[in-house]
């Protein structure tokens, strides 16, 4: 459980800093610049409206917000801000759809993907949810290395822990949590490899 703690947190502190990215888009209140060291943010859907009363933005239809390595896809992404200056997300997806996050770590040969019914974030709180069929999966060169499923999984990024609930709507049988995680020795072994290759085509 520990390896699979510290593999998730660096997925969901990025997930959670996206969320936030897309209030950037709105035309007036808001957030101060990103330091020029910070990616893009690019976010494609079908419709946007703002709202500037409620401090509201909600993209629809086909969104695709990527932001340097890590991308998400979903058919509504809402933000809100309340008077505190906190920021709040929610991606959905249609009937038959999931929400996906995917965040690429190149320097290990990783990849790490996300999936569920919904998304949120609570920036009040520091916490970001996975909620309804929920799994994370993480990929060493394309093979899945460590995986956890349940109802919901939540990332505090102030304490970098993380929790994963059972309930009726698991992506785990019986309605409960099941992860599972690798030996720390074969997901080094995996990423030696791969950089061997990397190393042997480079040399062609």
């Amino acid at each position: 459980m520990t390896d699979l703690r510290i593999l998730l947190a660096p997925t969901t502190r990025l997930i959670g800093a996206v969320l936030l990215a897309a209030s950037a888009l709105a035309p007036a209140h808001a957030a101060d610049p990103a330091p020029a060291e910070e990616p893009s943010t690019l976010i494609l859907s079908d419709t946007l409206h703002y709202d500037d009363v409620k401090k509201q933005s909600v993209f629809t239809g086909n969104v695709n917000l990527t932001r340097g390595l890590m991308t998400l896809t979903s058919d509504t992404l809402q933000m809100n801000e309340d008077a505190q200056g906190n920021q709040f997300g929610t991606a959905t997806a249609n009937k038959g759809k999931v929400v996906t996050i995917r965040q690429e770590r190149p320097e290990t040969f990783e990849l790490i993907e996300g999936k569920g019914l919904r998304a949120e974030y609570d920036g009040s709180k520091s916490t970001f949810d996975l909620i309804g069929q929920a799994v994370v999966v993480r990929y060493v060169c394309g093979k899945p290395l460590d995986t956890i499923r349940g109802e919901r999984v939540r990332y505090h990024e102030k304490t970098g822990t993380y929790e994963a609930q059972g309930g009726p709507n698991s992506s785990a049988a019986g309605g409960r949590v099941r992860s599972m995680a690798e030996p720390r020795a074969k997901s080094d072994a995996a990423i030696a490899e791969c950089r061997k290759q990397q190393t042997a085509k480079k040399g062609r």
